[in-house]
């Protein structure tokens, strides 16, 4: 039997890797609450309909790379490829558009099939948010706002915005018109994508990272040609939005995104930290989406982070990486002690504020359980012995000071080992 090994692109998330993450998805949720926005938890499965029909059928998500398959019933389900359609679905299934307006986060493993590199897997995590039931600039500069800030806290300095604005329908489809004749006309310069994108959607065209079209793309007509006068005020009145709280942008005439339902704003917020990876957070606009999948007419805004990315640029910043450690490490030498030792952690636990307590487990001998009290990282041992046991006491020693260590009653732990915590992170000095 051959070695059991993680199915290519799916990567194992392991310490101490693990605790970045931790870090930076608990800032992130962090911020969207203090902004008003709330969780939600929607299937990783859904039905392929769904995102035929809001990413769009002549995609390379929809085509290439979807993770689709038959049930026992025969119904077509897919992995989900993004978070988007699936939070839009509950929202019309659960009656919250209506009337309504909605902020929403959510976060979890998305699929897509395509070739794993550095940056890009087959399973790879988001941070997906989404704001319905507001139509002007001031959510879409708000959730850049928000961006902005969420860079700041992680420390993270190398990321530029990029932004656009597709304009309406109409004005998209008067521009895909004059774009068709002009890829048309270099129909023998395309290459084969190209070439199936033509006809059904040349906008994706200038997706398009073939070294070799470049030149053909950049001399192509500019969407913001096109632009309907409600279109363009709603694109100034954000671009003053964030001039005037400062947030740097630069407007990009060739970002379109690749998803079928955006229109108005797009945005990226780009780095060049990690190679041909370059995009660690985009979204845009999506007003009509809900009427596309057969609800009212609701606009709507949201962006999508990719975690696995953003944890990469965090520890390039040189950020230093979280270790949570035990305040203390319970040590028990007799079976006594370990019966005790067990009501001192939990004791010490249900203080205020509470010990991080980590207790032996495993057996051991003195010194043994005194080498894993040291690797630990905890700042104090707690000492259990028979006489311990049977005097009531504890001894306290610390391990990261040559500071004498002190024997104290069990009932007066807490106080004894406090002192040796202040001045590190989440303890205050005594009052």
């Amino acid at each position: 039997m051959s070695e059991l090994q993680a199915i290519r692109g799916m990567e194992d998330i392991l310490p101490p890797v693990s605790a970045i993450w931790q870090h930076v998805e608990a800032t992130i949720r962090g911020l969207l609450l203090d902004y008003g926005y709330q969780e939600v938890r929607v299937p990783v499965v859904e039905r392929t309909e769904l995102f035929k029909r809001s990413i769009g059928e002549v995609t390379d998500i929809v085509e290439k790379e979807m993770y689709t398959f038959e049930d026992r019933n025969g119904m077509s389900i897919t992995l989900r490829p993004e978070a988007t359609a699936g939070i839009v679905r509950a929202c019309m299934e659960h009656g919250l558009l209506r009337n309504q307006r909605q902020k929403f986060f959510s976060t979890g493993p998305m699929f897509r099939y395509e070739k794993p590199q550095k940056g890009r897997y087959r399973q790879f995590h988001q941070f997906d948010v989404e704001a319905l039931g507001y139509a002007g600039p001031d959510i879409d500069a708000e959730l850049l706002i928000l961006l902005a800030r969420l860079w700041r806290l992680l420390g993270i300095r190398h990321v530029s915005l990029q932004i656009n604005t597709l304009g309406t329908a109409e004005s998209r489809q008067m521009y895909r018109a004059d774009l068709a004749t002009y890829f048309r006309n270099s129909f023998g310069q395309l290459d084969e994508d190209s070439r199936r994108r033509l006809d059904r959607n040349p906008l994706r065209i200038l997706d398009s990272k073939n070294p070799d079209l470049q030149a053909l793309i950049a001399g192509a007509p500019q969407l913001t040609q096109y632009l309907d006068g409600a279109s363009e005020a709603h694109f100034n009145e954000l671009r003053a939005l964030l001039d005037d709280a400062g947030v740097a942008y630069a407007v990009n005439p060739r970002l379109v995104r690749g998803l079928d339902y955006y229109g108005r704003t797009v945005f990226e917020w780009v780095t060049d930290r990690l190679g041909s990876q370059g995009a660690v957070c985009a979204g845009g606009r999506y007003d009509g989406l809900v009427s596309h999948l057969g609800g009212e007419s609701t606009p709507a805004i949201g962006f999508a982070i990719g975690l696995e990315r953003l944890v990469e640029l965090y520890s390039l910043a040189g950020v230093p990486a979280p270790h949570r450690t035990p305040d203390v490490y319970v040590v028990a030498v007799g079976d006594g002690a370990t019966r005790l030792a067990f009501r001192v952690a939990e004791a010490l636990r249900d203080g205020t504020p509470a010990f991080r307590v980590e207790t032996n487990c495993g057996g051991g001998g003195f010194k043994a359980q005194m080498k894993r009290a040291d690797r630990s990282g905890a700042v104090v041992a707690v000492i259990l012995g028979e006489d311990e046991v049977a005097s009531g006491t504890a001894v306290v020693k610390p391990l990261r000071a040559e500071v004498e260590q002190q024997k104290v009653a069990v009932a007066e732990l807490a106080t004894a080992i406090r002192p040796h915590l202040q001045g590190l992170p989440g303890w205050p000095p005594l009052a």
